[in-house]
């Protein structure tokens, strides 16, 4: 009865109240200090990783730090690091901290498809349109052949000189993937895929070679070169040495 009473009582209430908002006040700001003087473990690169580099667990170091001394987007869980790559203007020095603009998903990286060109191969950027594309729909990951039409001895020659390349990625012409938004009705300008080194200088010889044209064409597609004109086929073996005549 008597606690019923004090209850009742509002002087006493707004005492009680006073005393709780008191406690409350001290151990929010107990709390606060604690936070910011108590050091935690924060990851640091014990290497320097380069861009375009996926981070695993070995590039990896722990140091303790006062969470007051923490600035900036830095990156204090772990699993937000391993197995992630530095982005493509990105280099985290020896001894660094892990900053989030720093850190991308490998689906985020920009031109993610290049790590994974192999060894002894390099990119080609075919020049495309809307036409030569079958509009619009050859897209990353179809295959694709191509083509080399020349004119030897006043005829015309026509052979496959790649044959069933992966379409790494498809751009427009500001280098923006043409199918990383649908919405936008991107232009295609450039169909890239890998090649080897040698395959590479000889595409990048009939590019200007006058009278030939590389022609790009699904793998999946039978290609027939629309003239009236007799058309001579032949290997790619014949199209590397006329491709070599023509450099001279």
């Amino acid at each position: 009865m008597k606690i019923k009473n004090l209850l009742a009582n509002k002087n006493v209430v707004t005492i009680l109240g006073a005393i709780l908002i008191v406690i409350v006040l001290y151990a929010f700001y107990n709390w606060r200090v604690r936070q910011a003087i108590d050091p935690i473990k924060i990851p640091y690169a014990n290497v320097t990783i380069g861009p375009r580099t996926e981070i695993t667990s070995d590039m990896i170091s722990y140091v303790e730090i006062q969470q007051s001394a923490i600035k900036g987007n830095v990156l204090t869980n772990i699993n937000n690091i391993v197995n992630m790559y530095t982005n493509i203007n990105s280099t985290i020095p020896e001894g660094s901290l892990f900053y989030k603009d720093a850190v991308v998903r490998f689906d985020d990286l920009a031109d993610s498809f290049l790590i994974n060109i192999p060894d002894g191969m390099v990119a080609y950027n075919f020049n495309v349109n809307v036409s030569s594309t079958y509009g619009n729909s050859i897209y990353p990951g179809n295959y694709v052949d191509v083509y080399f039409k020349g004119v030897r001895d006043g005829k015309i020659i026509i052979g496959k000189l790649v044959k069933n390349v992966k379409v790494l990625a498809v751009k427009d012409s500001q280098g923006n993937h043409v199918f990383e938004n649908i919405e936008e009705g991107r232009t295609p300008s450039q169909i890239i895929f890998a090649v080897t080194d040698e395959m590479h200088e000889l595409l990048r010889i009939a590019e200007y070679i006058s009278d030939a044209e590389l022609i790009l064409v699904p793998t999946n597609v039978s290609y027939k070169l629309e003239t009236n004109e007799i058309v001579t086929e032949i290997t790619d073996v014949e199209i590397k040495n006329y491709i070599e005549e023509k450099r001279g």
